[in-house]
This record gives C-alpha cells, sequence and structure tokens, in this order.
C-alpha cells in the first residue's frame, strides 16, 4: 500500500524541520552567551530545583552580611562613645582629687563646679551621639528619640527605652546592635558596690568616713545602718531598727568592723555626729556629677564643713571610679560582638565560596561541548535548509 503526501504537508513537515533545528541552534548560542547551561527549569528539572535553593541560600548569606556591616557600624561608634566617656570621667576623677585639697578656696571650687557641669555637658552630647544614617545609638528602639535630656527640674531624664536592636548574621546568631543608655549610664553600682557612706549634715566635728568595703561578705547583712559617736572618743552602730550590732573606742585613722563590713575614719568627730552606711542601689552618672557640682559649690568654711565636703567627695570619687568600670565592662561586651561578627564574616565567606562552586557545578557551561553542539546543530539546520530548497522545487507541472 502506497502513502501518498500532500504537498502542503511535504512542506509542513520541512519548515516544522528548520524550525526544529534554530530553535536548538538558537538555545545552544544563548546558553554560549550567557555561560549557563540552565536557562529554564525545562532544561533539567532536577537541577533547576537545586539552583533555586542555593541562590536563596546565597541570597540569604548576601543578607547576613549586610546585617553584619550595619551592626558592626553601629558598634564602632559605641566603643568610640563609651572611650570618650571614659576621657571624660577621667578629667572628672582629676576635678575631684584638686577639689578635694585643703587649700583651695569655696572661689576655686566653684570653678571647679563650673568645668563639672561643662564635662556633664559633653558627656550628655556622647550619650546622645548618633549613628550614620541618623538614628540615636543609646535610644533602645526609640531610635528617633533623643535619649537624654533636662526635665523641668533640672534632673537628667532618660527618654529612650530598654530595648536593643537584635540583627541576624547567620542562620542561628543574633547581634545587638548597640545597648540602651539607661544600662549604659544608668545602672552603675553606686558606693563601693555594696553599701554607700555619708555623713549627716549636723555633724560639728573634723572626722572624715572612707568609703569603706566588706571583708567577708557571708557576715554581710544588707541594711541601713547608723554609726554614731556617743562620745568623741567612743562610737556605735546601730541598724534600721535601732539595735546595736558593734561599738568601740574611736582611733583616728583606726578600722570599725562589723558583720562583715569595715570603714575607717580619720580626724576629730565630736560627740553627737553620726554617719549612714546604705545598701548600694544603682545612680546614674549624670546624677553623680550634678552632686559633685552642687557639692562644691555650698563651699567648706569651716572644720566641720569641710570634713563633710571630704567624705562627699570620697564618695564621689568611689562613684566615678564605679562609673569608669562600668563603661569599661560594657565596652568589653562591645568588643565580644565584634569579635563574634569577625567570625561570622569569615564563616560567612567560606559557605558562600562553597555555595558559589555549588551553583556553578550546577549551572556553568562545558563550552567545548556546546560549541561542537553548536556546530553540528548548524551544519543540520543547513541541511534541512538545503534540502527544502530543493524539494520545493518539486512539481508534476515540471514533467509535463
Amino acid at each position: 500500500m502506497v502513502m501518498r503526501i500532500s504537498t502542503s504537508a511535504m512542506h509542513d513537515l520541512a519548515v516544522t524541520a528548520m524550525l526544529r533545528q534554530q530553535s536548538l541552534l538558537a538555545k545552544t548560542q544563548n546558553q554560549i552567551a550567557t555561560g549557563k547551561r540552565v536557562q529554564t527549569p525545562a532544561d533539567d528539572p532536577v537541577a533547576a530545583a537545586q539552583l533555586y535553593e542555593l541562590t536563596r541560600s546565597q541570597s540569604l548569606v548576601d543578607q547576613y552580611g549586610y546585617n553584619s556591616i550595619a551592626v558592626t557600624g553601629r558598634l564602632q561608634i559605641e566603643e568610640q562613645a563609651l572611650a570618650d566617656s571614659t576621657t571624660v570621667l577621667q578629667r572628672v576623677r582629676e576635678l575631684v582629687l584638686q577639689a578635694n585639697t585643703a587649700t583651695l578656696t569655696d572661689s576655686d571650687r566653684q570653678a571647679i563646679a563650673t568645668e563639672l557641669r561643662a564635662r556633664g555637658g559633653e558627656l550628655q552630647g556622647i550619650a546622645n551621639r548618633k549613628d550614620g544614617n541618623g538614628d540615636y545609638l543609646f535610644a533602645g528602639f526609640a531610635a528617633a528619640t533623643q535619649p537624654f535630656a533636662r526635665d523641668g527640674s533640672g534632673r537628667m531624664a532618660y527618654l529612650g527605652d530598654a530595648g536593643q536592636r537584635q540583627l541576624q548574621v547567620d542562620d542561628t546568631q543574633f547581634v545587638a546592635d548597640s545597648d540602651p543608655g539607661s544600662a549604659v549610664f544608668g545602672d552603675i553600682r553606686a558606693g563601693n558596690g555594696t553599701f554607700t557612706t555619708a555623713a549627716a549634715a549636723g555633724n560639728t566635728g573634723s572626722g572624715v568616713l572612707d568609703t569603706g568595703s566588706i571583708t567577708d561578705r557571708t557576715q554581710w547583712v544588707s541594711d541601713t545602718y547608723t554609726l554614731a559617736f556617743t562620745t568623741p572618743t567612743t562610737w556605735q552602730v546601730t541598724d534600721s531598727g535601732g539595735n546595736t550590732v558593734a561599738g568601740g573606742n574611736y582611733v583616728d585613722g583606726g578600722t570599725i568592723a562589723f558583720r562583715g563590713a569595715q570603714v575607717s575614719i580619720s580626724g576629730v568627730p565630736a560627740a553627737g555626729d553620726s554617719y549612714t552606711l546604705a545598701a548600694a542601689g544603682t545612680q546614674d552618672v549624670f546624677a553623680t556629677l550634678d552632686q559633685l557640682a552642687s557639692t562644691l559649690v555650698a563651699g567648706a568654711g569651716n572644720d566641720a564643713s569641710r570634713a563633710r565636703l571630704a567624705t562627699s567627695l570620697n564618695a564621689s570619687l568611689q562613684q566615678i571610679d564605679q562609673a569608669m568600670e562600668h563603661f569599661s565592662t560594657v565596652r568589653a561586651t562591645v568588643g565580644a560582638r565584634l569579635s563574634l561578627l569577625t567570625d561570622a564574616e569569615s564563616a560567612r565567606q567560606g559557605r558562600s565560596a562553597d555555595l558559589t562552586t555549588a551553583v556553578s557545578n550546577l549551572q556553568d557551561l562545558d563550552y567545548a561541548a556546546a560549541v561542537s553542539r553548536m556546530n553540528q546543530q548548524y551544519v543540520s539546520l543547513q541541511a534541512a535548509q538545503q534540502s527544502y530548497a530543493s524539494i520545493a522545487k518539486l512539481s508534476l507541472f515540471n514533467y509535463l
């Protein structure tokens, strides 16, 4: 049985063959031009699925890198701010030591108080520092709000919140890009960290109390204690309930010990003079500077007021040291975060290189094979075109 093929069918088959060869050639040419073997999922469904996952992973790695850069920038600014704050407090410490000199006049101390207020303003400027995007560094989540400002009473108020912005820097790690100002400039342990000392305003003697220390923490009972002189040479310590917990004879510069704590008084106390030892809380650094300035402005016109001033300055000096140590601790945590970011960056670069290699293995074109295939496809297309040219001339009319 002879199958007859119409002239139109023969033309359609020839054109279809040429179009198929052109499509294959165009696809190969596009692969060579882009260097990519997989252009669409139809080229290699399995490889295309793997490439999607690899590309998604690479995008995440890139985003982690952007986050890391942002966190690093803010932490570096914070570290510098803490260093600058420490420099300010070092100058304040020098001023306190200078103010505690007996030869200074009230006018001299008022001049020191003026500089202290200026240093407080400088510290406020540091605490209100911004990052490269104009966000306040120490405002917590309230990045658009100036964190530190004086209220109606002149007291420094914190207007930010306690939040910490956490940015993801790899699959499992989040890093805080700053610390809230309340934690940096406010949560500073008062006194020696366990208790604070202060002289009563009505003292008439010249006894100067130091900041004290803890010798046996197991014996310490947190409370408010009053150290009172019943005579110029005898003392007793009572707790907040009025119970006597210790007593003894006074020796100039000697140690007064009770319940695992000890303090020392130098000078000549008067009968009825008293001192307070209270459980330590926290105090912001701005309040410390404000109290210092107020103490110096009050003056010291006699032995009793000079003794109260010296006791207050001893406590202030201790508080400045506590603030400097606190800044050092916060700065250490910032340094630890920066170190973590460096390690994460190294790991991220290694992972990015692995992902790039995996994508390359799946997607990159074998140029030699592709060029050889293109030449074959080009020859096939030429053959199809020449064949069609010959067939198109055939007609019964050529033989009539």
